[in-house]
């Protein structure tokens, strides 16, 4: 079984839907760094599950709205 959700990978928090969608920046063993909309969180993998595809779409138009006004990785 490969690693779940590394870098890169769109995700969501199992238990609450208040964090929003977000995207895995970061793998430190069973530990994942995740980009939501508003903020960057440490969450256990186990804690997070993939992103529906409307979360996915969603999280990618923050993404590159967020590119256009700023530049630089997001």
């Amino acid at each position: 079984m490969g690693t779940p959700h590394g870098t890169g990978s769109f995700v969501a928090h199992t238990g609450t839907d208040v964090y929003g969608p977000g995207k895995v920046i970061g793998v430190d063993g069973r530990q994942r760094r995740v980009r939501f909309t508003r903020f960057v969180a440490t969450i256990r993998a186990d804690d997070l599950r993939a992103a529906s595809p409307a979360e996915t779409r969603e999280m990618q138009a923050w993404l590159r709205a967020k590119k256009e006004r700023y530049g630089g990785e997001w």
